[in-house]
């Protein structure tokens, strides 16, 4: 998915099984739409805890957080209530989320490639439109490096 593209309005379930609609947020509200490997893990772990400290102040600039893996529901659960994290997971289980991103692709660890997902971050404006695509992400910063990118562009000043 590239800046000026849509994404779905339907994005799938979160760790509650209720349907995550783009629509059914308020109006005006834009998405930090976030896609992780794997709940648990350290580097994902770190970035859903920078969001998790950074929520409240992305809510304040008009940005709803949504976090997208393949893990299930009862593992977002778990993932949610270990962190404290106050936005939803959604369980993109058969991938196909990911792979209307873009972000379901071929991977290499140690030596052998598999399946799986690229971390990106797209930020989004209120009807889905792909305003900003972060490829790069720092895990531990990924709160502060999108208010650099949103800064950067005039859109938004956190303080």
């Amino acid at each position: 998915m590239n800046i000026g593209d849509k994404m779905p309005d339907i994005l799938g379930k979160d760790a509650n099984g209720n349907e995550i609609k783009l629509s059914s947020f308020p109006e005006n509200m834009k998405f930090i739409i976030y896609f992780y490997p794997k709940d648990n893990t350290p580097g994902c772990t770190a970035e859903a805890i920078s969001f998790r400290n950074n929520y409240d102040t992305f809510l304040k600039m008009g940005y709803q957080v949504i976090g997208v893996s393949k893990d299930s529901e009862p593992s977002h659960k778990k993932f949610i209530d270990k962190h404290c994290l106050p936005f939803p997971l959604v369980a993109d289980t058969d991938t196909s989320l990911c792979q209307a991103a873009g972000v379901w692709q071929l991977k290499k660890m140690a030596g052998r490639e598999y399946m799986g997902i690229v971390r990106t971050t797209f930020v989004c404006d209120h009807d889905g439109t792909v305003t900003d695509v972060v490829n790069k992400v720092n895990t531990k910063l990924a709160g502060e490096q999108l208010f650099k990118l949103l800064d950067g562009r005039g859109a938004i000043n956190p303080s």
